[in-house]
């Protein structure tokens, strides 16, 4: 904090017992009367005068109630000066003293200097009306007086809190936002803060005021949880402003209710209950309102007069390393919260849950429900799965130095789905799941060591097993569905990874490569364990898994055979911070089954790039380049035609205000997945400073296959680092996945000198 910490205010209070300190500081030595002038320190002291308080720092430590003022401390009032370079109060004794060195000048510059100087009565008084606090971050909180005197308040009267300080650039300009109240109350008991009459004021313009307001606590969480009026805008409900109240609130129990007025629509009522405990905290919240005008929407099940939801959630911590929760959405209809703009979700889970988790053991187990939301028809909500139950656990073992790790894992995955989930791409069918119950129980467990010899060579041995067992009722009359099924199936598995990094320096640049090989062994020609595929139905082959040893994503299918990865790495560190980093390499079915020419429902896989013996090679590249140069690419190519198959690029520049991005994909045909054509396009967004806080950004995506926009959009936006203010408009293309959709967004956000965001936004659309 910059010299000048406290203003000079007026203060009432008597500095009565301040000659009896200084008195301190001239009682050794032989005076004897006569010797001293008539006026050497006994001016009288103006009741009224003003007290100034300046320091170059000032320190407040919440675990002990200390504040420390140090740097060039300097108090004064009615002509008498103290100076040192260390002042303490402590606000839990009321104590107030100079510690060290203290030099004392009265109004007829008498100088006179002691040690340990204790402020008592009117100056200790005086310091505290003088009170100004600047937080290590930059904040400013000032008030006229502060009372520490009460066992478990703080008060302070007619304080403002400001995060930016002074709020004054280095050009006289006025920047952020500021709070002011008559009377501010900390309750240190429970953390509470009441504030009265507090008005807000951003860029120095006054723009908000309440008669009252009280939160629970000023931690990070809930000055984040803190609800805010909002507005919004959509053709269906009209111009919507919500307005959150808090019509009770204790440390532990909140009510909200939340009244929106929606134009188009009518009146919406929400409520909510917050409810915290020592071990943990649970919040239900209903909403609801019946539809002026149903026929406004085009989705049938929207068409109700009365629409509603009731969600709830909460979690708790019953004994140590266990955490237990739920969380639950029930709906009129799906389309009901995306529709009145309360969430952009496309999916909702009703779950309850328990968690385990050590350094070396991890357990959960869920029983799940999935949901779509959107304009989604009951009969395709039968179609989601529901998971009854969904169980891991995880332990390791770490055994003797030298002698290695052992690992055990398991899962248990419970199916149950009311309906087939059917599905297809030209001609190609996708079955994403069967209607029925079917279980899948997996037990895996495995030793592995790492054997580092000369010059760095490093081998990573691993030997373990997976035993599967699964059961498919058979419910499904689909045509590719199995019948009635039990699998039972043990895979052996074996693997070898060595590398052997190699690095040199030239004092400024340290250049790192590393080839690196694999074995990989998995002893089953059952690739669908799970008999069913419900949770390995996404797969890509690129850098981040070419060594692995089961590239599925869920545990329904497993590679089969014998396969090695071949590959390396290459990364350079340059002395500016700049670095690259290569990873490439190739797979080779070498015997057995390959999982990946197996036929799946799902279509996992095919055509993916490992169907064949000799697997699609792939690249990965990164690198960090001053000032502000960012770049990162994926490459896989068909090395028997020598074809690209996928490329993603993605280039990013930012320094001094000025911002650019490219990213570019490509993807081509599949026939045997149903893809017909090549997918391609390319994106471009740009941000260019104004002037001082302003900005102006810009966006626009192509579609290369379609020759068709896919999105453009313009924005501007103002940030002096605390205060927010901006405005975006866009509009989707025909082939986007939200087609021919324009918005038009305005946010406002107020920031701390933390970062923390206490952000208001709104937006329409059409």
């Amino acid at each position: 904090m910059s010299k000048g910490w406290g203003t000079h205010i007026r203060s009432s209070l008597r500095l009565a017992a301040a000659g009896a300190a200084l008195a301190i500081a001239l009682s050794g030595g032989a005076m004897a009367q006569g010797l001293l002038p008539a006026d050497f320190f006994n001016a009288p002291i103006d009741p009224s005068a003003p007290t100034g308080v300046e320091a170059d720092n000032l320190a407040f430590d919440g675990n002990t109630n200390i504040i420390t003022a140090s740097g060039n401390v300097v108090v004064t009032r009615g002509g008498y000066t103290l100076s040192g370079q260390n002042l303490v109060y402590n606000r839990l004794t009321s104590d107030a003293h100079f510690v060290g060195a203290v030099t004392i000048r009265d109004p007829s510059n008498n100088v006179t200097e002691t040690n340990d100087l204790q402020l008592t009565g009117g100056m200790k008084q005086a310091l505290l009306d003088a009170l100004t606090i600047t937080s290590y971050d930059g904040a400013r909180i000032t008030a006229d007086s502060a009372d520490y005197a009460a066992a478990l308040q703080t008060v302070l009267n007619n304080a403002t809190y400001a995060p930016c300080g002074e709020c004054v650039d280095d050009k006289g300009r006025r920047i952020g936002w500021s709070m002011h109240a008559n009377r501010v109350t900390q309750n240190r008991a429970d953390g509470s803060l009441a504030l009265e009459q507090p008005s807000l004021a951003v860029l120095g313009i006054p723009v908000a005021w309440l008669p009252y307001l009280w939160l629970p606590d000023t931690s990070a969480g809930t000055i984040a949880g803190l609800r805010t009026p909002s507005f919004d805008y959509s053709e269906e409900i009209g111009l919507k402003v919500e307005v959150p109240v808090a019509v009770y609130s204790t440390r532990w129990t909140e009510v909200i209710l939340t009244p929106t007025l929606l134009t188009g629509q009518g009146f919406l009522m929400g409520a909510e209950w917050i409810q915290r405990f020592d071990n943990g905290s649970f919040n239900i919240k209903v909403s609801g309102l019946y539809q002026f005008n149903p026929g406004a929407f085009s989705f049938s099940e929207a068409q109700e007069e009365w629409r509603g939801a009731l969600q709830s959630s909460g979690e708790f911590r019953p004994i140590e390393d266990w955490t237990v929760g739920w969380s639950y959405t029930k709906f009129t209809d799906a389309a009901y919260l995306e529709d009145y703009r309360m969430t952009t979700a496309k999916s909702s889970v009703n779950e309850v849950y328990a968690t385990n988790l050590t350094p070396d053991t991890y357990i959960d187990v869920r029983m799940q429900q999935f949901n779509q939301l959107g304009d989604v028809t009951d009969a395709s909500q039968r179609r989601q799965a529901k998971a009854l139950p969904n169980a891991r656990f995880e332990h390791f073992i770490e055994m003797a130095p030298g002698m290695g790790r052992f690992e055990i894992s398991g899962r248990l995955l419970g199916v149950r789905r009311d309906d087939d989930a059917l599905t297809g791409a030209n001609g190609k069918p996708y079955d994403l799941g069967y209607s029925g119950d079917k279980t899948h129980a997996v037990f895996q467990a495995g030793w592995q060591n790492q054997w580092i010899g000369a010059g760095g060579f490093v081998a990573t041995p691993y030997l373990g097993g997976r035993a599967d067992v699964a059961y498919y009722d058979g419910t499904s009359a689909a045509a590719g569905a199995p019948g009635e099924t039990t699998l039972w199936s043990a895979t052996p598995i074996a693997a070898m990874d060595v590398r052997f990094p190699m690095a040199a320096s030239d004092g400024s640049t340290v250049q790192l490569i590393e080839p690196i090989g694999q074995l990989v062994y998995r002893g089953s020609d059952t690739t669908a364990v799970g008999i069913t595929n419900d949770d390995a139905q996404s797969f890509v082959f690129d850098d981040t898994n070419l060594f692995s040893y089961n590239r599925f994503s869920g545990s329904d299918r497993q590679e089969t055979g014998l396969r090695a990865n071949i590959g390396g790495r290459y990364q350079a560190n340059f002395v500016d911070g700049s670095y690259l980093e290569l990873l490439g390499g190739q797979s080779f079915h070498l015997a057995g089954a390959n999982a990946f020419a197996a036929p799946d429902q799902a279509q996992t896989g095919v055509g993916g790039g490992l169907e064949d013996e000799t697997s699609y090679a792939v690249l990965g590249a990164y690198g960090v380049f001053s000032p502000g140069f960012k770049v990162g690419g994926k490459v896989q190519v068909n090395t028997d035609d020598w074809l690209l198959t996928r490329t993603g690029l993605g280039v990013t520049y930012s320094n001094a205000g000025y911002s650019a991005k490219v990213d570019y994909n490509y993807i081509a045909a599949n026939t045997q997945a149903g893809v017909v054509k090549d997918q391609q396009e390319i994106g471009l967004e740009l941000g260019v400073p104004l002037m001082d806080y302003w900005r102006v950004t810009g966006n626009t995506y192509w579609d290369i296959t379609n020759s068709s926009w896919l999105q453009v959009g313009a924005g501007l936006t103002y940030d002096d680092g605390y205060v927010v203010i901006g405005a975006t408009a866009t509009r989707t293309g025909p082939t986007h996945t939200s087609p021919d959709d324009m918005r038009f967004t305005g946010s406002f956000r107020l920031k701390t000198p933390a970062g923390l965001d206490l952000g208001l936004m709104g937006s329409t659309t059409r």
